[in-house]
């Protein structure tokens, strides 16, 4: 019963996000918020609500490794495996902006973690949850000032990106967010505790079960989002959705469970919290040096290696 409760809560999350992200752009649109800036936030938060959940709850409930467990192996899974498998359906592209600023604002969130978690504290203490989140809010900022600048033709004040959801109804978007908040709440609850006595009843940790079944149950969002993108061609938006997820995944998911309560790194060791700066290393090693700006099948393959490999010597 602890594995169907499990992928119950892990399917509730899913909807529950979907919906409450539906609800957030339809309410955006009604306030004629430009869609790319959605896009940046909304769409970026949404599909990392599912981790939001499972790690807020687990630092009310006293269980932080797994807090942080989750967040680090849904990192791992979204860069090794969901990019791997986008590259092997189709070669993934670099833009400028990627190699300019989203890897290495990546990359900057990896090593935050990796200077709090290991050598400030051995943690997130409250104090370092509020400088996460300040930082998140200044990539934020950061990142709509350059969309403004990429793309100076979208502004409030035109149609474009307001028409496909201006048809939505109050009614509607309120039904949307109340119901997607409460399958987050539910879906969340429900995964933490069956992870918990699944764990038990493995003899392992609560931590490597975060960082493997939990992390990648609620990065089922972020592989559904990047495989329709693929599908439809957009490439950068995939990829970039990817990026977004583990930056929002480090700055305002451990930022805001570090300041629910402090957490701590129980079982997860040094080697979980390097293997997310070098996965972020990683796609910049792609990005400038293997594949020419691009990830190639044969890197996709390799990404997945990678994982599977980790996750061999994890459960070792």
């Amino acid at each position: 019963m602890d594995y169907l409760f499990l992928i119950l809560g892990l399917v509730v999350l899913t909807v529950g996000a979907e919906l409450l992200t539906k609800g957030c752009v339809g309410m955006a649109a009604r306030f004629r918020v430009p869609e790319f800036i959605v896009g940046l936030t909304v769409m970026a938060v949404g599909t990392s609500m599912p981790e939001l959940t499972v790690s807020a709850m687990s630092a009310l409930k006293g269980s932080t490794d797994m807090a942080i467990g989750n967040v680090t192996g849904s990192n791992l899974f979204n860069t090794l495996i969901i990019l791997g498998i986008c590259a092997l359906v189709r070669p993934m592209v670099f833009t400028k902006e990627n190699i300019r600023r989203d890897i290495p604002i990546c990359i900057g969130a990896s090593m935050l973690l990796v200077l709090f978690a290991l050598y400030v504290g051995q943690g997130i203490s409250r104090w370092q949850g509020a400088i996460m989140l300040a930082l998140y809010v200044a990539v934020i900022w950061y990142s709509i000032r350059s969309a403004k600048k990429d793309a100076p033709d979208l502004d409030a004040g035109t149609d474009d990106g307001q028409s496909s959801q201006t048809s939505m109804g109050w009614g509607r978007v309120i039904i949307y967010i109340i119901v997607g908040l409460a399958g987050l709440i539910y879906g969340g609850n429900t995964c933490l505790e069956s992870a918990t006595a699944i764990a038990r009843a493995w003899g392992v940790s609560e931590a490597v079960i975060a960082i493997t079944i939990v992390a990648a149950g609620t990065s089922l969002p972020e592989l559904a989002s990047s495989l329709s993108a693929i599908a439809n061609g957009k490439l950068s938006l995939a990829l970039g959705n990817v990026i977004g997820s583990n930056v929002a995944n480090i700055l305002l998911i451990l930022g805001a469970s570090g300041l629910i309560k402090p957490l701590t790194l129980g079982d997860i060791s040094p080697l979980d919290i390097w293997m997310v700066l070098g996965s972020a290393v990683l796609l910049l090693i792609s990005a400038l040096a293997i594949g020419q700006r691009r990830i190639t099948r044969v890197e996709g393959a390799l990404y997945l290696a990678i994982y599977v490999g980790y996750v061999v010597l994890l459960m070792k």
